[in-house]
């Protein structure tokens, strides 16, 4: 198995490109990874959606125009992407639409092109972040919930700070400390460091 991290967008956020014999497949859809997808000769299948903040799904409906299937925790909405908060604040923050084509169970293991992910859905940054834990290659895709020295922000509608630490101590901090965690935003790190350094952590 491959992974590879591309970052696009304003916010510089990370889609995981993940190359198995068995297929391939997309950790989240940032603007521009199609056309990067394209520009490498790769077609994916599938799409895991951490969660349907804009800058997560800006490419989502292209990716799904050229037959990937889409995998998350909810139905699209514009409350969940945050167009209709943006729009109200004067952003022109526009999704092309797309639709959910499977809704992800947390309690249920989700079994992909030959790996297996253990679910977890930790909101606090969004109602409906899941993340992507992969034990056979000690990595976890977290999304926005745990970064390298820091975690997500909690101010956007339906964020709270304790539901965010809780899920990240319940969910992420069990996980063995060599553990990858590969985030929505910035470089990777391990759940050791980030457990005896993270100061949110503390």
């Amino acid at each position: 198995m491959k992974i590879t991290c591309y970052s696009g967008g304003d916010t510089q956020t990370n889609g995981y490109l993940i190359e198995t014999p068995d297929g391939n497949f997309l950790v989240d859809a940032p603007e521009g990874v199609a056309a990067w997808l394209d520009a490498r000769g790769v077609r994916v299948d599938d799409v895991l959606l951490t969660h349907q903040h804009y800058d997560h799904v800006l490419d989502a409906a292209a990716l799904q125009a050229r037959g990937a299937r889409l995998h998350a925790f909810a139905p699209y909405s514009t409350d969940l992407t945050l167009e209709a908060l943006a729009r109200a604040w004067g952003m022109p923050i526009t999704v092309e639409p797309y639709r959910i084509d499977a809704l992800l169970d947390p309690d249920q293991p989700l079994r992909l092109a030959g790996q297996v992910f253990a679910l977890a859905h930790i909101p606090g940054h969004a109602p409906d972040t899941v993340t992507f834990y992969l034990a056979d290659a000690g990595v976890v895709f977290s999304g926005d919930t745990l970064f390298a020295g820091s975690i997500g922000r909690t101010d956007f509608p339906g964020g709270s700070t304790s539901q965010l630490l809780d899920g990240i101590a319940r969910h992420l901090l069990i996980l063995p400390s060599e553990t990858r965690v590969l985030s929505g935003h910035g470089p990777a790190t391990t759940i050791g460091r980030e457990a005896a350094s993270n100061p949110y952590l503390g």
